[in-house]
């Protein structure tokens, strides 16, 4: 049965009352950060781990398939990993058919029972269509959810922005529908917004606590960002943190955008106008507002306002010469 497990992080002691507020509450889990963040592509486990300790997270996905565990020197990459500090998500990278992604998943679940993490009962799904673009299969995609959820695993599936079938997803039980914002490691940011909105009108309709999570696609602090201010729930990076010019101020980068974005989205950005709106008031103005001044007509008499009123020649009032 999940549980409550209030995952830890390395934000620092003050934080605020209302920052525990707002936890990511995904399939009975708290997690302290909306900041999901991979393990692959570091040059070395020691980077990743101060990265990941950067980042702020509270959940690490690991890829379970043991050439993805075991590097060439033979290191397990769930040694660099504090399983008692972070939730682990196991994923199906690298699946092409819901077979191999179901007998991946259930590895998963074994090795992590092992370890006593909670995450033991959670997979993240990917069914991928093609090797070129790494976007997922959907039809394959739906068939591993309704096998995985039918098994007992907390599923969080990745898919593409297709409203239609996000909804079919979380028909089918998934506990958390990850649309993808570009393809994976593109690093192209958030290319349909709009999909994205009809995404979630979907997915919490009736259900304003549904979690969505944008995965994959993320380029930069900024991507976070706009994913964030549209309403998600959270964002799930890898390559952007990893393969960063310096990853460790990349990471930090992420950190603050996934929080600045979220702030903002629950503070509620103003309405977009065609026309500007002065922010300061018309009154006690020492000149009158411009739509107010005339330009003095070729004959020299004063030009009569629109609204009636009277008003001096532009010369006047710039130099009080009459």
């Amino acid at each position: 049965m999940p549980h409550d497990h209030p995952a830890s992080s390395s934000s620092s002691s003050d934080a605020s009352a209302d920052a525990a507020a707002d936890e990511l509450r995904v399939g009975g889990i708290a997690l302290s950060s909306r900041l999901v963040v991979g393990t692959g592509k570091y040059p070395s486990h020691a980077e990743m781990a101060r990265c990941l300790d950067a980042s702020g997270t509270a959940c690490v996905t690991v890829a379970v398939r043991r050439e993805r565990l075991v590097n060439a020197a033979g290191e397990n990459i769930l040694d660099h990993i504090d399983t008692r500090r972070y939730v682990l998500l196991p994923n199906t990278a690298g699946c092409y058919t819901a077979d191999e992604a179901v007998r991946v998943a259930r590895l998963g679940r074994e090795l992590l029972r092992d370890l006593g993490n909670p995450g033991a009962e959670w997979v993240k799904i990917e069914v991928l269509g093609d090797q070129r673009t790494l976007l997922p299969d959907p039809v394959g995609t739906l068939e591993a959810t309704r096998r995985l959820v039918d098994e007992g695993f907390t599923v969080l599936v990745y898919t593409s922005d297709d409203p239609v079938l996000a909804k079919r997803l979380k028909e089918a039980g998934a506990a958390s529908v990850m649309p993808a914002g570009s393809p994976i490691g593109s690093g192209q940011g958030i290319l349909n917004p709009n999909n994205l909105r009809i995404c979630m009108e979907y997915l919490k309709e009736g259900d304003p606590d549904y979690p969505v999570i944008v995965d994959a696609g993320v380029g930069t602090a900024s991507d976070v960002a706009v994913a964030m201010e549209l309403g998600v729930d959270g964002v799930l990076l890898n390559t952007a943190i990893a393969h960063a010019r310096e990853p460790l101020r990349m990471a930090r980068a992420m950190r603050a955008a996934c929080v600045a974005g979220r702030e903002a989205f629950l503070a509620g950005r103003i309405p977009r106008r065609l026309y500007a709106t002065a922010s300061s008031p018309d009154e006690g103005r020492i000149a009158k507002p411009a739509d107010r001044i005339t330009a003095k007509p070729a004959d020299g008499k004063t030009a009569k306002p629109a609204d009636g009123s009277t008003a001096r020649p532009v010369d006047t009032l710039a130099t009080g010469r009459k």
